[in-house]
């Protein structure tokens, strides 16, 4: 098929998510290895957001590819409820890399359902029904997952779902409180979470959800000391703290999962994306042994005709498996301490930059009108002057493929990406970030 074929039928019969459909202008990609993309004219580009924060080891990684051949040679599809070897495997691999006091594995098809079936079981292991979660979250966009995120794209499912409660972020760069340091902070974000806590009425909150890091609004990393604090009040409370990692999961911040970088056990972990990188849908639901021995006599009410598919299991199998063989996480740490000197330099040579946040391969550049007020580029929810697509565009045109959200832009390449090519990479972005600084003149 030719690319004005591939264009004409992407505009003419498919909705595109998070657009609107008029003057759509979707680049029609003929192949991509690696980290790179090809369109029919022969021209590259380099994957700068793993697609969605999901393809984390690339494009044509051979052992996913052969792993779900084989995988399709014995059979397709099983009910949930029959013993299939990929799914079970890959659950006890996910067991083996959590912490010791994770039970078993509920599989659901991404990440938004992953982050629905987390509530619901939380709510049922407790009785309980109110379930917080933070003002900059992106959770997805099904029903019970869209009244779970806290950010504009909530708002088609208000009034919505009664029992989710917001709370804010630990977002120490945008608050108007100037803390003397991150415990500080910390303090300050886990006392007032406590004390909302008790006004809803603490014997009814079920859940405390939070992004580990807060991912597509901001990569938001919290300070130090307040995963622990929000541990504690989840343990006073016995309220179950749920760990979204369904986009900081699976080595994009230099760990496994995110949450280890802050020595903390959660009750309940939400996973997608990196888990198959894509390859073939799948998310899911890892529970402590306390929850998983509950569920030996209660009823266990969530299912999905593909909870666990075989040939996404497959993939999962194969995937986790590249991760260790090709020594990953070492690669993240390596390639991420070059991104962040990169980020550094264009924080301190731009006067556009505000600020810049990242951890592994997982960052941001959050744009600003005025340094010393912090004023973003662009106003929350809204871009009347299209600010953001400017510069996205621009980027685009240099082959740099990546997406904004707000006034931030997001930089979150494959785990595979070496030193060099992060280099060459940002080099594009500070040329680009000439123009974010005359917008603000």
């Amino acid at each position: 098929m030719s690319a004005e074929s591939i264009k004409y039928n992407h505009c003419t019969y498919n909705l595109q998510s998070w657009a609107k459909q008029k003057g759509l202008n979707p680049v029609p990609i003929e192949k991509a290895d690696g980290i790179y993309m090809w369109d029919f004219d022969g021209n590259r580009y380099t994957d700068m957001s793993s697609q969605l924060v999901n393809l984390n080891v690339g494009h044509g990684n051979r052992a996913i590819i052969d792993a779900i051949k084989e995988q399709a040679e014995k059979y397709c599809y099983l009910s949930p409820s029959y013993g299939s070897e990929p799914r079970g495997e890959l659950a006890k691999m996910i067991i083996g890399l959590t912490p010791d006091n994770m039970g078993k594995v509920f599989f659901t098809n991404g990440g938004a359902d992953a982050n629905e079936n987390a509530v619901k079981i939380a709510r049922m292991y407790t009785g309980r029904q109110k379930v917080f979660s933070r003002y900059r979250s992106y959770h997805g966009s099904t029903y019970g997952a869209g009244n779970l995120t806290g950010e504009p794209r909530r708002y088609p499912l208000e009034p919505g779902a009664p029992g989710f409660v917001k709370f804010f972020d630990p977002y120490i760069y945008r608050e108007k409180i100037r803390f003397a340091t991150e415990e500080e902070a910390s303090e300050y974000y886990v006392a007032k979470l406590r004390e909302q806590v008790i006004y809803e009425g603490a014997d009814n909150v079920a859940a405390i959800v939070m992004e580990t890091i807060t991912g597509s609004n901001g990569v938001i990393i919290p300070p130090k000391g307040y995963l622990k604090g929000v541990r504690a009040i989840c343990n006073e409370f016995g309220i179950m703290m749920i760990c979204d990692e369904v986009m900081a999961g699976f080595g994009r911040t230099g760990k496994m999962f995110a949450f280890e970088n802050f020595n903390v056990k959660p009750d309940i972990v939400s996973f997608a994306k990196g888990v198959t990188c894509g390859y073939v849908q799948l998310g899911g639901v890892v529970v402590s042994k306390k929850i998983a021995e509950f569920f030996d006599d209660h009823l266990l009410s969530c299912g999905l005709t593909y909870s666990g598919h075989p040939l996404a299991c497959a993939a999962g199998v194969a995937c986790l498996n590249f991760y260790k063989e090709a020594n990953i996480l070492e690669n993240v740490n390596k390639s991420g301490a070059v991104l962040g000197e990169c980020l550094e330099e264009l924080k301190c040579k731009h006067e556009s930059v505000g600020d810049v946040r990242y951890i592994g391969l997982f960052s941001a550049i959050e744009l600003v009108r005025d340094r010393e007020t912090r004023e973003p580029l662009v106003p929350y929810g809204k871009d009347p002057e299209g600010k953001m697509v400017k510069l996205i565009g621009m980027l685009k045109a240099k082959g740099f493929m990546t997406y904004s959200h707000e006034n931030m832009i997001l930089i979150s390449p494959p785990l595979i990406i070496t030193p060099e090519q992060v280099r060459e990479e940002m080099a594009k972005v500070d040329e680009v970030l000439d123009e974010a600084d005359k917008m603000i003149k």
